[in-house]
This record gives C-alpha cells, structure tokens and sequence, in this order.
C-alpha cells in the first residue's frame, strides 16, 4: 500500500459511441498529464441514449466495445490503471449489463463489475426511470487488489444502499467508488451527503467520477465529480457540471488510521427488531 494519485473524469456523454470514446481519450491524457497512476470515468461512459432500440443496435461484447478496447489502449500507452465507470455491454442471452472495468498498465482486464441496484424511481415533476427495463442486474460485489489500494467497485444508485460498501470494506476494501450518471434533481439533494457518509462511516477513500450537464437524449446529470478521505473531507470535486478532470493524492494508510479512532466496523453487533403495536 502506499500514495497514489488518482483522477475522476467528468464527461457529457451523448449517443455518438466513438464521439464520446474520443472525449475520453482527451480527458485521460489531461488526467495523466495530471500525473495520475489511476483514472476513473463515470457511468455510461460509452453513450447516454434513451432510445431503447438504438441503445440495442449499438452493443457489443467485451472482447469488441469500443470503450473498453480503447480503455486497454490507453492503460498500456500510459502505464496506468483505467477505470471505466460503466458501459452497456451485451451479455449474452438478450442481456444488456450496465458494466463497469479496471485495466492495468498493461492493458489487460483485471476486472469487471455489473451493476446491482437498478434506479427503478418516480421523481417530482414527472421524471421516472426504470433502468430494469433495459438492463440485467449483477449479484456480485468486486473488489480488486490493486498495487497500492484495495478497491471497490459500485455504480450510481448502488451509493444508497450502505450495506454493499460495508460488506467491501470488511472485505479489506480501503478505496471505494461509485461513478455515476445522477440526475441533476437526485444530486442537487443527496449527493454529497451520501458520498461523504459512505466514506467515512466505511473509513475508506470514495472516488465517484460522474456525467454532467443537458444531454443529447434531454436527460439532465448532476456533475460534480468527487474524491472524498475517509474522514469526510472533500479532497477534489468538479463545482459544476463541465467536463473536465479532478485529481487527488491518496495516502492508503489514512485508512487505517480512521478506522483506528472510529472503529466501528470492528464494533457492530448483531441484533434483533422487536415490533410493538401500540394498542387503541
């Protein structure tokens, strides 16, 4: 374990795969240029389309989508680990998985993550999303081991639900993540407060690169792209919702040390609910 910079890029994803695969490939050189070892993009990276037939019409396997090709691509020519947040990726059997991958320096594929929570909700103001509809949930938390962190992997809607970053945290994860594509109604109202509350209620580190601004597809992302210490404390964040690129230094051991003073993963207890009614 040891120090390591890391880098959360902001994108504006629109329907146009090989566009947005070239808007990447900017940012991860900004990123590096940055002198980042480790370069996280957010969820949907490769298109944010509505069009449920088009969305199907572009897919491919993961030996052939583009974004991860390019993301092997440009973990080798740099010599760093790439992130992709998400991508929709053909599974197989009529599948689509909302997919999240790590590259190493070399380019080959450490590892992948298919999203678990589905973002099925009626907002205010007659927005709602099914993302059931379109995509097959995974039943598998990922954490990799990487050089000098333990990492987490998670997308988007998974932030809300605590009990898969504690389960990874007791798994011996010390950085976890959750790129996103938040909707500018949701983040205006939660997202900072959960990205700092999985942070330190797990002592770990929370990289969340994240989709910005007004799409091609009319949807409108939150942005603000952070890198948040396990004691709650906002290292890096992208204030608005532009594309760009935020970067931190991360001291793994930090970790530790706040799981030392607020031991509270060594400190949970098993228990009981007790019901009661209280009578007329």
């Amino acid at each position: 374990m040891s120090i390591f910079r890391a880098a959360a890029v902001q994108m504006r994803s629109g329907a146009d795969i090989a566009r947005n695969v070239e808007t990447m490939e900017k940012l991860v050189g900004e990123a590096v240029a940055k002198g980042t070892t480790y370069v996280q993009t957010p969820e949907m990276t490769g298109a944010l389309m509505r069009d449920r037939e088009a969305l199907i019409a572009s897919l491919r396997d993961e030996d052939n989508d583009p974004v991860f090709r390019a993301a092997s691509a440009l973990a080798a020519k740099y010599g760093i680990f790439v992130h992709i947040g998400s991508t929709a990726i053909a599974a197989g059997n009529d599948r689509i998985a909302n997919r999240g991958a790590i590259f190493a320096p070399t380019g080959r594929k450490l590892a992948t993550y298919d999203k678990i929570h589905m973002f099925d909700v009626d907002l205010d103001n007659g927005e709602s999303w099914r993302e059931s509809a379109t995509y097959a949930p995974g039943n598998e938390s990922v954490v990799v081991e990487l050089p000098f962190a333990n990492l987490g992997m998670a997308i988007c809607y998974d932030i809300r639900f605590a009990q898969l970053f504690r389960e990874q945290a007791l798994a011996g994860a010390n950085v976890i993540s959750a790129p996103a594509a938040f909707t500018r109604q949701t983040g205006e109202a939660h997202w900072h407060v959960l990205q700092r509350a999985r942070a330190i209620e797990n002592g770990a580190f929370l990289i969340s690169a994240a989709q910005g601004g007004l799409h091609e597809d009319g949807r409108e992302t939150y942005g603000h792209s952070i890198i948040v210490s396990p004691w709650g404390k906002v290292l890096a964040e992208a204030d608005h919702a532009e594309p760009g690129v935020i970067v931190a230094d991360i001291d793994v051991a930090e970790s530790a040390t706040a799981r030392a003073k607020i031991p509270n993963l060594k400190n949970a207890r098993p228990f009981t609910i007790k019901m009661v009614a209280a009578n007329a």
